[in-house]
């Protein structure tokens, strides 16, 4: 058997893998990266655009990022965490872009407005009471707020035109944001790697066999589907981006970081129109609020979406349960993650979440019809014939272990690190792609400490982020400057 010898693997083709290749090898070209990818082309698994919401989350409009409190008050510090993250986003693609590493912006990232749309009494008054609370922090100070049907008609014609003149709407608007399309992005990324002397992409290449020497460098065995060969790999450091695989992986590793850790499988889908009269006559991407019991990735929004250059229009996603972790895995992938470690949290969270459970049972056997009303709530004439169902991707949601051995449905994304710093994984779902620049940067800092304290490395990651090691949510100087840089050379301003 071939063995391979390399400082890092990468295990996926996505966007956190990409993410994080790319930046060790701004920061070091000397390192030698291999790249491991179970399909046949990199980005095709969550990071694909269809796949996924391709809203640049920076909590403009996703209101499950600003829970309502029992006494009728607003959370917004998720929401500015958030958008902060997505700042680190656009900061690292606007350097990779002046430098000729990224294509024009345009080919992965378009000015969507992000809007919030409600109606009734009570979410009326939610949604002018967050306006209120975000408005008055420097990140969201543009956010608009009407009521007005004359305004909505402008922002949002689809959605208020022949609606019930007697119900009461409101909607929030930031003019500057924006669809990303992850696959051409993370693509374009890969493509530019590949380019780079140690460097090596290997596709159609699953991890078979994962475990650490006692040397405190990683064995990682590869079949080839196309040919069979096999091959070991030997690195000094692992990070295990493979989206809903990525649990099942940091299992085999052993760490023991890893106990506690489940997964719940999520999968999703859209209602898609292409027909050109109706898609030009919204550009946006609203949000409304999540029906009791929906996970997050099930908050209904009407979308513009721009992907491989092509406009279309997407509704959804309609959430539904599978036991599949990747949406070309195995229906095994569920039973085969449970483990003693991990079997008292996911039975915990199974039977405190039977809410969450009848919503994923009541989404599959959903009609297209009932879709369709669903839709027309966002849009009142929508017709049946002019939209087409398609598959979404797969998102695993963690599972984690609670400090009496129960356990805890987790809707975000998360770090989980081997405490010697050899191995890494990224587990979770939204916001995602959408903040894999600092999440790979949280990488960097627990994974390579010493180097990310040397002077060099410290100035590299200024370069490639400037507001590194400084707070956007406190430094409202420090958030302006940077974004006018970002919003003009990503073509958003």
């Amino acid at each position: 058997m071939a063995v391979r010898q390399a400082d890092v693997v990468l295990v996926g083709g996505g966007v956190m893998s990409a993410t994080l290749g790319m930046m060790l090898k701004q920061l070091d070209p000397s390192l030698d990266i291999v790249m491991v990818e179970r399909l046949d082309h990199v980005a095709h698994e969550s990071t694909d655009g269809w796949n996924n919401a391709g809203t640049g989350h920076a909590g403009y409009c996703e209101l499950n990022y600003t829970p309502e409190t029992d006494d009728g008050d607003v959370t917004i510090e998720r929401a500015l965490k958030i958008n902060a993250q997505f700042e680190v986003s656009l900061q690292f693609w606007s350097y990779l872009v002046e430098q000729g590493v990224l294509p024009d912006p345009k080919s992965f990232i378009n000015r969507t407005p992000h809007q919030s749309f409600v109606w009734g009494e009570k979410d009326v008054a939610f949604l002018k009471r967050r306006h209120e609370k975000l408005s008055a922090h420097h990140l969201f100070r543009e956010m608009e707020y009407s009521e007005s049907p004359d305004v909505l008609e402008k922002w949002m014609p689809l959605v208020v035109n022949h609606r019930d003149p007697m119900q009461r709407v409101a909607a929030t608007r930031i003019n500057h944001g924006s669809d990303v399309d992850f696959g051409s992005l993370t693509r374009s990324m890969v493509k530019w790697l590949e380019t780079q002397d140690n460097f090596e992409l290997m596709l159609s290449c699953p991890v078979h066999y994962i475990d650490q020497r006692d040397n405190g460098r990683w064995k990682v065995r590869v079949k080839n589907q196309k040919t069979g060969e096999l091959t070991k790999l030997e690195a000094g450091f692992v990070f295990l981006g493979a989206g809903g695989g990525a649990l099942p992986l940091l299992q085999k590793s052993g760490i023991d970081e890893a106990r506690g850790y489940g997964g719940f499988p999520v999968s999703g889908q859209w209602l898609v129109c292409g027909k050109p009269d109706i898609v030009q006559q919204h550009n946006s991407k609203v949000y409304g609020k999540a029906p009791i019991g929906a996970p997050p990735m099930s908050v209904p929004h009407l979308d513009t979406r721009i992907i491989n250059g092509e406009p279309a229009l997407l509704f959804g996603p309609f959430a539904g349960f599978t036991t599949r972790f990747l949406k070309q895995g195995s229906i095994f992938d569920l039973i085969g993650s449970v483990r003693t470690t991990n079997l008292k949290p996911m039975l915990s969270v199974s039977k405190s979440n039977m809410d969450l459970t009848r919503y994923l049972i009541g989404e599959v056997f959903q009609s297209h019809s009932d879709r369709v009303s669903s839709l027309r709530n966002f849009f009142p004439d929508a017709r049946e014939d002019d939209w087409e169902l398609q598959m979404a991707g797969q998102r695993v949601q963690i599972i984690k272990e609670t400090e009496d051995g129960g356990g805890k449905l987790e809707f975000g994304t998360e770090i989980v690190a081997a405490k010697d710093g050899t191995l890494a994984a990224l587990l979770g779902a939204s916001p995602g792609a959408s903040t894999a620049a600092n999440a790979m940067l949280d990488v960097l800092e627990r994974c390579f400490p010493e180097k990310m304290k040397s002077a060099q490395w410290q100035d590299r990651i200024r370069d490639l982020v400037p507001s590194y090691g400084q707070s956007l949510v406190e430094d409202e100087a420090l958030l302006n400057k940077v974004r006018e840089r970002t919003l003009s050379t990503l073509k958003l301003a």
